[in-house]
């Protein structure tokens, strides 16, 4: 029995061993930290915007249209006399919620296939490996344009439609860790005691591959939020009149020289958002490499 125990406690010492390794590697350097911060203040902002936001962001009040930063409104309003800042801060949930749910699809999607391909081989392989470069060779903004068309915008649309225009990334991804794994022996004894492939899979293999795929979603949170941004831009993202950054840089780039904050704002809280997801994936990516926390 003491054995037992004594086997349990060490088991969790180095857990918790372990989980500090982590967390000394991820913020050991300050500009992760800044990173982790600045992605914090972002969702606290997108959660706390009813409380935030001193207008209802949809309120057009064409008596106070284009009025300059001031007490009243803080970085002035828009051509439809909408308060910015009001659009910036519901902007944010627009932002987050495309880029979160966009990289949940395309992870859970890529994951499997990449799996599948991986472990079954021949013609399963063959058939996913083949789509997936058939999408690749297109561009990730011309394929959504190309799909937003056919299934229209809107929040749900335009995720989904991110999502499954950037599954093939992670599908190789994958498909090059179980490569590497599927031949190692626990595996092989998975096999020998007569374990399913679809347990096999899920119980050995995918713990196992998951560090270079949470290090690929972090970093590509932030390329999917100037995606977002890039389409509404143009004009075929997130449906109006719903408050989203790269509509209102596109609203106001019409009155750059006239009212400036219009647009220059909502592209400056791009820019350090996107930033801020960048370092902070970088910091992820160092403190999964083992040989950095001093593992090995």
């Amino acid at each position: 029995m003491e054995t037992i125990l004594e086997k349990a406690r060490t088991a969790k010492e180095r857990k918790q061993e372990s989980r500090r390794k982590f967390v000394k590697a991820l913020f050991r350097r300050k500009v992760v930290l800044f990173g982790a911060i600045g992605v914090l203040a972002f969702i606290l902002i997108a959660v706390l915007a009813p409380l935030l936001a001193p207008y209802d962001p949809n309120k057009t009040d064409f008596f106070a249209a284009l009025q300059s930063p001031s007490g009243a409104h803080l970085l002035g309003t828009d051509d439809l006399g909408r308060d910015v800042l009001s659009r910036i801060i519901y902007g944010s949930r627009v932002s987050l919620a495309v880029g979160v749910l966009a990289v949940a699809i395309a992870c859970v999607a890529g994951t499997f296939l990449g799996m599948c391909a991986a472990y079954l081989g021949g013609w399963a392989d063959a058939v996913i490996m083949r789509s997936c470069e058939a999408l690749m060779s297109i561009p990730n903004t011309v394929l959504a344009m190309a799909l937003i068309a056919v299934f229209g915008g809107g929040l749900r649309n335009l995720a989904i439609i991110l999502g499954l225009s950037t599954v093939p990334g992670y599908v190789r991804m994958m498909r090059a860790e179980v490569l590497k794994i599927k031949g190692s022996d626990f595996v092989m004894a998975g096999k020998l005691q007569g374990s399913k492939n679809l347990r096999l899979m899920y119980k050995h293999i995918l713990p196992n591959s998951l560090s270079p795929i949470i290090v690929m979603m972090t970093q590509q949170v932030g390329q999917t939020i100037l995606v977002e941004a890039g389409l509404s831009f143009l004009g075929v993202g997130v449906s109006v009149p719903t408050a989203s950054w790269g509509s209102m840089v596109s609203d106001g780039k019409a009155y750059l020289l006239t009212n400036p904050v219009f647009a220059i704002t909502p592209g400056i809280c791009v820019a350090i958002l996107v930033i801020c997801l960048n370092m902070f994936g970088d910091g992820i990516r160092d403190a999964l490499d083992p040989r950095l926390r001093g593992d090995i």
